[in-house]
């Protein structure tokens, strides 16, 4: 059966995408150069750590979605959606290798009349400068004239119910009229409400704002954790006080790191844009700078905990909880835990971790024994550390059998243990 749909990248944004569309009964395929992921899903497993479960796999395929690696079934579908990842590379600046890739594959087979949608992470001005190039070039059709063109952020937040897909708004943005009013139909199938931008730029420019917003207020709070911490203020009874709040204030918390696929721009970084405005966003950098550090403030936490319990770091057996980048997920993008686990590891410390999501951990190649028993692994360790708060923790009764804790989630009763 043809489908309506092509889902270009099967990861973190392209999976629930596909799910989303199915389930309102659009037929979809899944396109990934990579086979691994195209043969997991066909197996009826997820490729993706934290994303949709088996069952929820089977019923995909069930209804008719269809993983594959043929780019020929790109050419006979009504919407692309290109959801290829992006990340920060080591200068700070955007990889959109992975779009380039999937733009230049969908555009040899781009035919007349398809809407094409980004929904990867990309920078203010990406989808004017550097797609549509790519696929006018390689299809030798007109953006806006003969292929609708359009810009939608990803608002994904893995692992919550209340805003799933349909339950989120959509902004999008067109290179034309037209093409914001195609991009509307097709997302108005899968969502509650549509939001439409000025265009394109405007609707990256949402992305560049929502991922900076929580990245700077979560330095914020990372900021006042350490400050707290010197004054002998509980920070955590601070929040939620401040919290009652019913206007001009929404809570962060900090925690050992931030984690996640969503990544702070700073547009004065972007490799690809022509055109910098010249003024870099400071506060985003020192975000990045504030959260960047607090992996090294935890080992000088358990340092300090350690050495006022006569004990010193090196020699240490050190437990680990947690170690996803969020609760009740098993995905670890961005998770802080590889970086504090390889500091402790250096100072001599003696790891192992538990984590109900993750069954194997490896950090720097090498293996991090796992705990089978949770509370005598506790009661074993010169200190335990919880790095994530899954729902299955009883932090209470692990403060019981835990030697030394350090909490850096605040998820503990106050007193039951050191918090961050």
């Amino acid at each position: 059966m043809p489908a309506d749909l092509a889902v270009i990248g099967l990861g973190h944004l392209g999976l629930p995408l596909a799910q989303a569309a199915v389930a309102a009964g659009i037929a979809t395929i899944g396109y990934d150069t990579d086979p691994r992921p195209v043969a997991e899903l066909a197996a009826g497993r997820s490729p993706v750590d934290g994303s949709l479960s088996a069952a929820e796999i089977r019923r995909m395929l069930a209804r008719g979605f269809r993983p594959t690696t043929d780019p020929a079934e790109l050419g006979r579908v009504r919407t692309a959606v290109i959801c290829a990842p992006t990340r920060l590379g080591p200068d700070r600046t955007l990889d959109l290798s992975a779009v380039e890739a999937a733009a230049r594959t969908l555009a040899a087979r781009l035919r007349p009349h398809t809407t094409v949608l980004l929904e990867s992470a990309a920078y203010p001005g990406a989808t004017e400068e550097f797609l549509r190039p790519l696929l006018e070039q390689g299809s030798g059709l007109r953006a806006g004239r003969d292929f609708h063109l359009a810009h939608s952020p990803s608002r994904l937040d893995p692992g919550n119910r209340t805003h799933d897909y349909a339950h989120t708004p959509k902004v999008i943005g067109g290179l034309t009229p037209a093409c914001t009013e195609s991009a509307a139909a097709f997302y108005g199938r899968l969502t509650d409400k549509v939001v439409r931008a000025r265009g394109p730029r405007e609707s990256e420019t949402v992305g560049v704002l929502e991922s900076n917003y929580r990245h700077v207020n979560i330095a914020l709070a990372n900021e006042m954790a350490v400050l707290c911490h010197d004054l002998g203020v509980d920070l955590w009874d601070v929040i939620r006080c401040a919290e009652t709040k019913p206007y001009g204030f929404q809570a962060f918390r900090p925690g050992p790191g931030v984690g996640g696929h969503s990544v702070p721009l700073d547009p004065n970084y972007l490799s690809y844009s022509s055109r910098t405005p010249g003024h870099p966003l400071r506060m985003v950098g020192l975000a990045q700078e504030i959260n960047g550090r607090m992996p090294q403030y935890v080992i000088q936490r358990c340092a300090t905990l350690l050495n006022e319990h006569g004990k010193s770091a090196r020699g240490a057996r050190v437990l680990l909880l947690g170690v996803t980048y969020k609760p009740d997920l098993a995905d670890q993008e961005g998770s802080p835990a590889p970086e504090i686990a390889t500091r402790l590891r250096d100072m001599g410390a003696h790891l192992t971790y538990h984590d109900p999501h993750v069954p194997h951990w490896r950090v720097r190649d090498v293996p991090v024994p796992r705990a089978d028993s949770l509370y005598e692994a506790a009661a074993a360790a010169d200190l335990t550390i919880l790095l994530q708060h899954h729902r299955t923790y009883d932090l209470q009764g692990l403060a019981v059998k835990a030697q030394l804790l350090l909490d850096t989630r605040g998820a503990s009763p106050a007193g039951a243990a050191h918090r961050l």
